[in-house]
């Protein structure tokens, strides 16, 4: 007698065959950072400590005229966060595509959550 699949297994092979390409990514992403402990960005609030994981979508520079200033946004299949790091214009490995964990206190600016000079971690690809 030959083994059958159980129905998670059908099920979750009809998902990846009929969902969208991003919204699969967005799933692994939240499933990775679940696994290393992280909170989901959706569910962090103002004021709180947070450990988010996730790949930076943008990484942008300040002007050579402004206060120095570099900002990424993190996203972790749920939500974004952007990271904002005062008086760099540059981090090594702060780049568009890099998964990283980045751990401080969630703000909200202009209706965005933001995490100001965080702690962060660049995350090795597996």
């Amino acid at each position: 007698m030959g083994t059958t699949k159980g129905d998670g297994y059908w099920r979750r092979l009809v998902k990846k065959l009929t969902t969208d390409v991003d919204e699969l990514d967005a799933d692994d992403l939240s499933e990775k950072a679940e696994a290393q402990g992280a909170q989901r960005a959706c569910d962090c609030k103002s004021g709180q400590e947070v450990t988010v994981l996730g790949r930076l979508r943008t990484v942008e520079l300040s002007p050579r005229d402004a206060v120095a200033t570099l900002e990424a946004e993190l996203f972790d299949g749920t939500e974004g966060v952007t990271l904002v790091w005062l008086g760099r214009r540059r981090i090594p490995g702060i780049e568009p595509g890099r998964t990283i964990k980045a751990h401080g206190r969630i703000a909200v600016r202009d209706g965005r959550k933001v995490l100001y000079n965080p702690y962060y971690e660049l995350q090795t690809t597996t």
